[in-house]
Formats: C-alpha cells, sequence, structure tokens
C-alpha cells in the first residue's frame, strides 16, 4: 500500500503492474481490496492503480463531519490524476465509483484517455426518466435507514439492509466472511453517504462525456442499477456497453475473467 497526499489528505492506493495506468475507484462500503479478482489479469498489461477514496478503509471514520461527498471524492480522484506521473488515464469507477468517475469525465476529460463504468450508481432527474419523483429515491431511503442502523451502533442490522437493497433479500446471509468484514470496515461511510448530495444524472450531463466510454453490467441486475445503466448509454455518445451473462451487481468478483477480458480489449481498441 502506497498513498499520496491530495488536497489535505493522505489517499491510501495499490499499485501492480506496468504499462499505461487504469486508476480504479470503488463503490459505497467498500475500498481498494475489492478489486483483488481483477488485479492479477489486469496488470498483465496494465499498471493498475485501485484507490481507497477519502475515509475508507484503511482510514477509520467517525462518520462526523461533512468531509465525506460526491464532490470531495470527484475533486480528491482529480487531485490524484494530476499529480499521477503519466497522464492522461483509463479511469474504471464500479456503482457509486463509477458516479464519481463519470463526473470526473464531465469535469477534466483532459485528464482521461478512455472510461469504464461497471453499473455507476446515482438517480436519473426528469430529463432522463419520465416517471422522475422529486425527494429521495427508494433506495436512498433505504440506505438512509440502514446508516441510521449504523449510526445507532446496530452495524450488522444496517449491512444487511443495504447489502439486500442492492442484490435482493437474503444476499448478506449468503455473503462470504471476507467480503462481509471489508464492507464492516466501511460501515461508517454509509453515515456520510446520507449527506451526500448527489446530483442526480441528467440528459445534459450524459450528452457532455465526450471520452471513450465502456459500461459494463451483469445480467441479473434489475431495478435503479440496471435502469441508470440503459438510459445512460442511450445518451453518452458512441458508449458501448457489455453485459456479462450470470452475473449481477458485483460482476467482476462474479466472472473475473470475464470482467477482465471486456475491459482489456476496450482498452486495447482504437
Amino acid at each position: 500500500m502506497q498513498t499520496l497526499h491530495i488536497n489535505g489528505y493522505d489517499m491510501a492506493y495499490l499499485e501492480v503492474g506496468e504499462g499505461p495506468p487504469l486508476v480504479c475507484v470503488h463503490g459505497s462500503l467498500c475500498d481498494f481490496r475489492i478489486w483483488s479478482a481483477v488485479l492479477g489479469p489486469l496488470s498483465k498489461q496494465r499498471r493498475v492503480i485501485a484507490v481507497s477514496l477519502r475515509h475508507f478503509f484503511p482510514d477509520r471514520w467517525d462518520g462526523v463531519g461533512d468531509t465525506y461527498s460526491i464532490a470531495q471524492h470527484v475533486d480528491d480522484v482529480i487531485a490524484f490524476v494530476e499529480k499521477l506521473d503519466t497522464r492522461p488515464v483509463d479511469l474504471m469507477g464500479h456503482s457509486r465509483g463509477g458516479h464519481i468517475a463519470f463526473r470526473v469525465a464531465q469535469r477534466r476529460p483532459d485528464l482521461l484517455r478512455k472510461l469504464i463504468l461497471a453499473e455507476p450508481g446515482g438517480e436519473l432527474d426528469a430529463t432522463l426518466d419520465p416517471a422522475f419523483k422529486p425527494g429521495p429515491s427508494p433506495l436512498a431511503e433505504r440506505i438512509a435507514a440502514a446508516a441510521g442502523k449504523i449510526a445507532a451502533g446496530d452495524v450488522e442490522g444496517g449491512l444487511t439492509l443495504f447489502f439486500d437493497a442492492i442484490e435482493g433479500p437474503g444476499a448478506w446471509g449468503r455473503l462470504p466472511a471476507t467480503p462481509k468484514q471489508q464492507l464492516r470496515d466501511n460501515a461508517t461511510t454509509l453515515i456520510g453517504q446520507t449527506r451526500d448530495k448527489r446530483p442526480p444524472f441528467s440528459k445534459a450531463d450524459a450528452e457532455a462525456i465526450k471520452t471513450p466510454t465502456l459500461f459494463i453490467g451483469g445480467a441479473n441486475t434489475k431495478g435503479a442499477l440496471a435502469q441508470v445503466l440503459h438510459t445512460l448509454v442511450a445518451h453518452v455518445k458512441g458508449a458501448r456497453t457489455e453485459m456479462i451473462p450470470g452475473t449481477a451487481h458485483p460482476m467482476f468478483e462474479q466472472a473475473p475473467q470475464r470482467y477482465c477480458e471486456i475491459v482489456l480489449d476496450f482498452l486495447a481498441g482504437a
């Protein structure tokens, strides 16, 4: 593990392999360890740099303060890439990390060569979703309820509520011990996420993305995540889509070999 000092914070990251840089941004309740299943294959052709965002493991955060937000994490990723010795970079984000990567591409396309969004998290506004209603989405309400449990000391109850909302009923109970512990290590970040003030995706946002973009989805993913992916694909000019059969939201853990094949093929293309 290494750290890079950016915006007054020591951002932790893992770096493996040689070649053009591929920066990886994790999602909610995760950290750089989430990419473990794909680091080996990807690092055979790329210099893979997997970051842990502000307040995620190995940091230990109490959930207090206003330094956890989408805006802060976007600023941090931009500053991190600016400090790398090689630019532009390829940028890959999963879930909430996909939202962050999208916003980096929107603000600083000069820093990027290609963009990979694995089921980016977020909501759609009225320009993209005819059924849009003001206020928190059902998923956001579940996240807030889960964060409330965690803040009250019921970490297991909060994580169960969160994970089952993403993966379906009983998903937390089926999860192996190691990934469960990684989620526990980052549990308090869900408290910060309730104050995220994450802007919804708009048609103008999607049309502003000029970086060559690949969307990756799990063929079995349902609900808002699938809707967001397919809607953004339709409005990001020239975007490619790959759906991985037999997988859901953690598709790179469920089918790492296929995931790496898709990513490396896209990065190698013109």
